[in-house]
């Protein structure tokens, strides 16, 4: 069995990237780096405490996000506030299959199926459960990527907000749902910058 980067010694710095030997601690026992002078350790400190905090967060979070309205279309004094699936069923209806699908799958599947990958990741590390420490490793890092289109949906609905400007005609409010979508998003993001895919690297050497 190869050994790993803690057995001999090193340590990513998360600040500057640099691989470090940790050979004597420094400044009041801990280890800083050669380059930046960061504080770094084998593994993030209390790592899944924070994800795990992060994530429960984002999926209480959930539930407004996708049973209040997230937008309302006020045409000549007339109009129904929408939540995110009521407004995908009315594109589908309106064939605009195009638009539905990238609003059900960047509001809709997106968050879902992070969350999920996130509680799946924390799962396996917490409980130690036997599933391949590669296929997780592509889950987290396929998280990390689609991570940058999670702010689609509200990015559409800022261009709408802000190309609709017709007075007495019509006007495009956004609704409470915004707000809790928006911090789904970044809660997810965070719960996935604290998790440390190396714990699940970790489960083979205990």
């Amino acid at each position: 069995m190869s050994r790993t980067a803690r057995e001999q010694g090193l340590a990513r710095c998360l600040s500057c990237a640099k691989l470090c030997r940790l050979p004597t601690p420094q400044r009041g026992g801990t280890y800083c780096c050669p380059r930046c002078e960061s504080p770094i350790s084998f593994r993030q400190s209390a790592s899944l405490s924070y994800s795990w905090a992060l994530t429960l967060a984002a999926l209480a979070l959930l539930v407004p996000a996708n049973m209040l309205p997230i937008l309302t279309v006020v045409s000549f004094g007339q109009g129904d506030p929408d939540t995110i699936m009521s407004g995908v069923i009315k594109l589908w209806d309106a064939e605009l299959q195009a638009i539905a699908a990238v609003v059900f799958i960047a509001s809709v599947a997106v968050p879902v199926a992070k969350l999920v990958v996130m509680l799946l990741l924390m799962l396996v590390v917490q409980l130690k459960l036997p599933l391949s420490k590669e296929q997780c490793t592509l889950l987290y890092r396929f998280i990390r990527f689609i991570g940058r289109w999670s702010m689609l949906d509200l990015f559409m609905i800022s261009i709408l907000v802000t190309v609709v400007h017709m007075g007495n005609i019509a006007n495009v409010e956004s609704g409470p749902a915004a707000l809790a979508f928006g911090s789904v998003v970044v809660l997810t993001m965070l719960a996935a910058d604290y998790f440390d895919p190396r714990l699940l690297w970790d489960l083979e050497h205990e």
